[in-house]
């Protein structure tokens, strides 16, 4: 048996919600020395996450437990370490220097109140000594045992915000470390304290139309949402978020809604120091809720010594009420990622919103996203050209009702990239994107990708280093600057960046899939098919196992890996068909089928420019006149 097939040992992580940015170092420190870890990070409560929690811990090789000040009070962090002592698993550790509670006083802590993130450190050396020692612990054999010495200028020249990994080891770096920037603000969700709990949308719009506002402003570093929501519980000090998020500020408050009124709170509280810089509280009727939006940006704005963005208060927005619920609910559905029936859902409100307000650019936006995400991820083939043009439609009238509006550029040019596949078309709406929402992460990471297929590889990196900056704690972030990285063929880069994706969030999709391809494009074939064997996505495992096990003679597994991709998605993955084709030397075939997902209009076919599975076509003259028409050349 190949060693490098041996199946990676589980380590679950206990710990308290409110220590997660210290263990966020702990989790990617551990997956780069070839654990499994799994930990909740970025994964919303409820039954099912029970029971996500109940099989890890049973089936987990060793559970780290995170004592601290908090966690030693908390009933979930006993109960599972309780678990973990009586399967002989466990292996603690302490955060702040707390002692265990009693019952566990016997075992040892490493301590790791002095660590700094250091995977080549002793305090990690004694982590993975004391997971060794449990039973069944051990990391996967491709992975290298950490060295002394970690060259810190190697770390570095992966830039700001990113995982680098070279001599074995792992660095976190955060570029804002050394000192925070003085107009720097993150908006923490604002708490819902209204009676129906339900009502958490309403607040979180709230919080994120301020920092919209605030983002506006091109004198504010805003931390993107994902990032501040992290901090959601807010039992932190101000001073640990501001170092973890990189901002001078944190802007805070409480939301209550009854009937036609609504109650805000909002505080401005200086990470430095930990003290309130400016707060007030609001009570208006509901339909003033759009004006305190504006006055809690233009105070926050003026607290921090700039001028107020020149971009108009609330542009793409509305001011009917009923418009603008509809619209907070579907965001949120889209937001929380829970796939084709919460984006289904989204959409239905989007509609909503647009029968209330027939002008709210805001809500055709995000109708166009959601239109272009049900038809690429969902949709028959034979509905993609009505779901894509309706996409184009709703994006256009974005556009037309605010052209200054980000978001409507944004949908404008995604809508024409992906459902038109007009990569001409839409290079100028993406350019206005990036100018008018240089402070939104999203639109940032969405740029960079854009940038990254065309050959415009120093835009790209600068874009994706930026939403890095923005958005910290994102792991959908560190995987799009994953895909810059891989599209400029810097696999090294590449691998780190989804490794780091993968610490903030261990069940991330596609993840495991693109440090697959990188793997495979360095030739590392035993590493890659690992990487492939743990990724969820159809599209990105089986054409990597039909290409990895081709390269490694075993002809009838990647046989039986190219018939199961298209028993699975049949002609809606005839780009992927073409990327093995190629690999297996059979140009025509791979031609033909890049000839067809032309037909269907595949978005697919947008990556071919940089794409290295291509690369044995390169030379063909199919190959050339199929890029010119895609207006690549």
């Amino acid at each position: 048996m190949d060693p490098s097939t041996k199946q990676r040992a589980l380590v679950f992580i206990s710990y308290a919600r409110t220590d997660r940015p210290r263990v966020a170092p702990l989790a990617a420190a551990l997956s780069a020395q070839g654990y499994d870890v799994w930990w909740d990070a970025m994964i919303e409560g409820g039954a099912g996450f029970a029971k996500m929690i109940e099989a890890k811990l049973e089936a987990a090789d060793a559970v780290i437990v995170c004592w601290s000040a908090t966690s030693v009070a908390s009933d979930w962090v006993r109960d599972e370490a309780a678990h973990a002592r009586d399967r002989k698993r466990l292996v603690p550790v302490s955060l702040d220097g707390t002692d265990a509670p009693l019952g566990f006083g016997q075992y040892h802590s490493v301590d790791l109140t002095k660590w700094q993130g250091r995977a080549d450190s002793t305090e990690m050396a004694s982590v993975i000594a004391g997971i060794s020692g449990v039973q069944g612990a051990t990391p996967a054999p491709f992975m290298a045992a950490p060295k002394a010495g970690l060259d810190r200028r190697k770390a570095l020249m992966l830039g700001g915000g990113a995982v680098a990994v070279a001599a074995g080891g792992l660095v976190v770096f955060n570029p804002f470390k050394s000192g925070r920037l003085a107009n720097s603000v993150a908006v923490l969700p604002f708490a819902n304290l209204s009676s129906e709990k339900e009502q958490i949308y309403f607040s979180d719009g709230l919080s994120e139309e301020i920092r919209s506002a605030l983002a506006r402003n091109p004198a504010l570093k805003v931390a993107a949402p994902t990032s501040a929501n992290t901090f959601r519980d807010r039992q932190a000090d101000a001073k640990a978020i501001g170092s973890k998020l990189g901002v001078a500020f944190l802007l805070e408050g409480s939301v209550r809604r009854a009937g036609d009124v609504v109650r805000m709170a909002a505080e401005l509280v200086d990470t430095k120091t930990g003290f309130s810089k400016w707060s007030q509280s609001f009570d208006r009727q509901l339909t003033d809720v759009f004006a305190v939006q504006s006055e809690i940006a233009r105070i926050v704005a003026e607290a921090l010594a700039v001028r107020v963005a020149t971009a108009k208060p609330g542009a793409g927005g509305t001011k009917n009420v009923a418009a603008y619920d509809a619209f907070l609910k579907g965001r949120a559905l889209f937001n929380s990622d829970g796939g084709e029936e919460s984006d289904r859902a989204a959409l239905a409100q989007f509609d909503a919103a647009i029968a209330a307000d027939a002008n709210y650019a805001d809500a055709h936006a995000a109708r166009s996203r959601v239109l272009g995400t049900i038809a690429s991820q969902y949709a028959k083939v034979s509905d993609l050209r009505k779901l894509y043009d309706a996409g184009v439609a709703a994006a256009q009238r974005a556009v037309k009702i605010a052209p200054d509006l980000a978001a409507a550029q944004l949908a404008l040019g995604y809508a024409l990239y992906a459902g038109k596949l007009d990569i001409k078309g839409a290079r100028a709406p993406y350019d206005k994107a990036a100018q008018l929402g240089a402070g939104d992460a999203d639109i940032l990471t969405l740029f960079a990708i854009y940038c990254s297929r065309n050959l415009r590889t120093d835009e790209a990196i600068t874009a994706a280093t930026r939403a890095m900056e923005l958005d910290p704690l994102n792991a959908r972030t560190f995987r799009s600057a994953g895909l810059v990285q891989y599209a400029a063929r810097k696999y090294d880069e590449a691998i780190a960046r989804a490794k780091q994706a993968l610490a903030l969030n261990p069940t991330l999709r596609s993840a495991n899939g693109h440090i697959g391809n990188s793997l495979l494009m360095q030739n590392r074939l035993p590493g890659s098919r690992t990487s492939y064997v743990s990724e969820k996505s159809d599209l990105l495992r089986l054409p990597g196992l039909a290409v990895v096990e081709f390269r490694l003679g075993n002809k009838a597994a990647a046989q039986r890996a190219f018939n199961d991709l298209v028993s699975a998605l049949g002609d809606s993955a005839l780009y992927q068909q073409a990327q093995i084709k190629a690999q297996w030397g059979e140009n025509q075939a791979a031609l033909a089928a890049l000839d067809g997902a032309r037909a269907l209009g595949d978005s697919g076919l947008l990556i071919m420019l940089v794409d290295p599975f291509l690369d044995p076509l390169r030379k063909e003259p199919r190959f050339i006149e199929l890029l010119k028409g895609l207006n690549f050349v």
